[in-house]
């Protein structure tokens, strides 16, 4: 038997970090989305304002299986 894996694209943002923004990106998708399985870090960036960050986003596609029986 063979898996077939979907992978979808989304944005995350945080006012901590990169890293953050990533978490929460795939926080809010697992509610959603069963057993991720992934994730690959496409782009990151940020808003600056007065000399300092203050936004960070990230581009990042998700893995998660498909389900056959669906």
């Amino acid at each position: 038997m063979s898996t077939t894996v979907k992978i979808i694209e989304l944005v995350g943002e945080s006012d901590k970090g990169w890293e953050d923004a990533v978490k929460n990106a795939v926080w809010e998708a697992s509610k959603t989305i069963d057993n991720i399985t992934g994730v690959e870090v496409l782009n990151m960036t940020a808003d600056v304002k007065d000399g300092k960050v203050f936004d960070y986003k990230v581009n990042i596609q998700v893995a998660f299986p498909v389900h056959e029986n669906r």
